[in-house]
């Protein structure tokens, strides 16, 4: 009974076990066959996904091309205009539509290649530098008449009192040695400081209003310009701090160090620049060139009255691209630039006081 099975007993056994592979067999076929369709599914569904990326992006470049070529007619029929207003001497006029198109330019900065907002910008700056000359030009000119002065002697024993000696704050022109930075007038500036060391320097809303600023050649100064100005030009300065309310068209900072700059403006280029802080609020996206180590934060210097000059101004207090910054000297798209970071937020200033 316990002995060893027969002939028989083994192949009966040997039939039974086939029997139950064949019958697992099915099973598992059935279950690949099931495998197999969700993932030929999965992949067919990231092919698909591949191709509407693939035509979605090819769909962006054509209508951002459409964009472009219309930016590029708009832009050139407007700076015509422009350049016809100069010539005709409507000064008025022409800064209305000077205006309009830095609008333009700041709305289309979105789809623009670099170099078209670079090309963009000097135009604006150009155009900019015309108008100015132009105003200068067409000045009205005292009229020279002769005059009969009538010499009273003074008396001998009263020595006539000396000049008293003039501060060098306010200055209409830049110190010897500087010459115009880029898209500045060739003439004098109309407002301004220029080679002050460690003073406090400030200008008010009636000395700003709608006039391009210079600053130039300081050190270690504090300035504070309360009002709404044209144009702010900031050239070699040193550990300064500039404060700044909203300037209704473009800001360039040129071949400053170690400075703290607060400002509000249409446009912000800056060059040559080290080791400094922009605290900013810009319509358009900044843009830097030969820079190093510059950080970014947004705007938050205020002063009574800043509502009234933003208004002024034009600017658009809610658009704000801070932390959006061009930097013509680093061209990779896929890593950050090294030139430029944004201020931490703990360590930004909140009170300028």
């Amino acid at each position: 009974m316990g002995g060893p099975l027969s002939d028989r007993e083994e192949r009966r056994g040997g039939k039974m076990e086939a029997a139950r592979e064949a019958a697992a067999a099915p099973e598992e076929l059935r279950a690949a066959a099931v495998v197999l369709p969700e993932r030929l599914q999965r992949r067919e569904a990231e092919r698909q996904q591949g191709v509407e990326r693939q035509r979605q992006k090819k769909e962006a470049q054509v209508v951002k091309e459409e964009q472009s070529e219309f930016f590029i007619a708009a832009f050139t029929r407007e700076r015509e205009a422009l350049e016809g207003l100069l010539a005709a001497g409507l000064l008025e006029e022409a800064a209305a539509s000077l205006q309009a198109l830095q609008k333009l330019l700041t709305e289309s900065v979105r789809f623009l290649a670099p170099y078209e907002v670079r090309q963009g910008q000097e135009a604006v700056a150009r155009l900019q530098s015309d108008l100015a000359a132009r105003r200068q030009q067409l000045q009205p000119k005292k009229k020279f008449a002769f005059r009969t002065i009538k010499k009273e002697a003074a008396p001998v024993s009263e020595p006539r009192p000396a000049e008293p000696a003039q501060a060098p704050a306010a200055s209409a022109a830049p110190a010897p040695g500087y010459g115009p930075a880029e898209g500045e007038p060739g003439g004098p500036p109309l407002c301004g400081f220029s080679g002050v060391e460690n003073e406090e320097l400030e200008l008010g809303p009636a000395e700003l209003l709608q006039r391009d600023v210079l600053l130039s050649g300081l050190r270690g100064c504090q300035v504070r310009l309360r009002g709404n100005a044209n144009t702010l030009r900031v050239r070699d300065c040193r550990g300064c701090t500039v404060l700044c309310g909203p300037v209704s068209t473009s800001v360039l900072v040129d071949g400053c160090s170690d400075c703290l700059l607060a400002m509000a403006c249409q446009q912000l280029r800056t060059h040559r620049t080290r080791r400094s802080r922009f605290y900013v609020q810009v319509t358009s996206r900044a843009v830097i060139e030969d820079c190093t180590k510059v950080s970014f934060a947004p705007y938050t210097w205020s002063y009574p009255g800043i509502e009234r000059d933003f208004e002024a101004s034009g600017l658009d207090r809610d658009r704000n691209n801070w932390n959006l910054v061009d930097d013509f000297d680093w061209l990779a798209t896929d890593r950050p630039s090294p030139n430029w970071s944004l201020i931490p937020e703990q360590e930004r200033i909140s009170c300028w006081d």
